[in-house]
């Protein structure tokens, strides 16, 4: 009953995924028209949504304390990495893939895929927690993840800290989200028509985001994926390794319980969709990138019920 409960859960997300599946299918998105849709999400309705989210959320007083919780995912990427990194060496992986597998390894998608999923599976509540995450799992990313992907290609290795890995940090939704916290730390509200537009814009977020996450699936040709050693290692290192790393580090940090099961549940998510892109800008196995992406997506969706099971 309680599998059947979480699955239930998760019905919404299902349909909308397979939605934007059967739609490709049908001609609907091309290759084209489709990056519409993650440019939606990423450069208006998530920033306006954690606009929103945020300032009926929270006070000056309720808020500050919410930050303490950021150090468990941080613990538990970096604990993720170096058994990565122990992984790799051990399964003697060719020179262009070692970094790609291990940014698949330890990052999640934290925000494209994790907003959807914990506002299906725990509503409203859940976001400011999914944000803490998104930013600790965006900063390693964006330096550990973005420098071991460098180091697999042909051009020069990029700099750990950087203007650029700046840059990609400060991304759409992190302004939007540091927007809020200094309104929030200010105590300067806004409008209630800005609020409203910020709210309306900002439910976009879910349909868009499974509906992409539908058309991308509709290009993995399962077939064609091997399941070599290293891909199994991927596998398990995105959804036993990080979640039981979350786990072990939540038993020395107090946190809410709802904080710790979101927390649980985006280390969970498949691999950082920008792992393609990056390999594809190094240089380096760009094949190889995309597969780990689309397994591990495909996987997320057999994973997720059994995490609640659980939780």
């Amino acid at each position: 009953m309680v599998f059947l409960h979480a699955v239930e859960g998760l019905m919404s997300i299902i349909i909308m995924v397979s939605l934007g599946y059967i739609l490709t299918g049908k001609g609907w998105f091309t290759p084209e028209n489709s990056k519409l849709l993650p440019r939606l999400v990423t450069y208006i309705s998530l920033p306006t949504y954690m606009v929103w989210n945020l300032l009926s959320t929270f006070n000056k007083e309720s808020f500050v304390p919410l930050f303490s919780g950021i150090v468990v995912p941080l613990l538990a990427m970096l604990i993720s990495f170096v058994i990565a990194f122990i992984l790799s060496t051990i399964l003697s992986l060719p020179s262009n893939r070692k970094g790609t597998f291990r940014s698949a390894f330890f990052c999640s998608s934290s925000l494209f895929v994790g907003v959807p999923v914990n506002l299906a599976l725990f509503g409203e509540s859940s976001i400011p927690y999914v944000l803490v995450y998104f930013l600790a799992n965006a900063f390693l990313f964006w330096t550990i993840g973005n420098y071991s992907i460098s180091l697999d290609g042909k051009t020069a290795p990029s700099k750990l800290i950087s203007m650029n890995t700046i840059k990609r940090v400060f991304s759409p939704p992190f302004i939007g989200f540091t927007f809020a916290v200094i309104l929030i730390l200010l105590e300067i509200p806004l409008p209630p028509f800005i609020m409203n537009t910020c709210k309306y814009l900002g439910n976009l977020t879910t349909p868009l985001s499974l509906l992409f996450i539908g058309i991308a699936m509709f290009g993995v040709k399962l077939n064609t994926i091997k399941f070599d050693k290293d891909v199994i290692a991927v596998l398990i290192g995105r959804f036993i390794i990080s979640p039981i790393a979350i786990l072990i580090v939540a038993s020395f940090f107090p946190i809410p319980e709802l904080m710790k099961k979101v927390f649980v549940i985006q280390a969970a998510l498949p691999a950082m969709t920008q792992t393609t892109i990056l390999a594809k800008v190094y240089e380096a196995d760009t094949e190889y990138a995309a597969v780990l992406v689309s397994i591990t997506t495909v996987f997320a969706l057999l994973a997720l019920p059994i995490y609640m099971v659980f939780l």
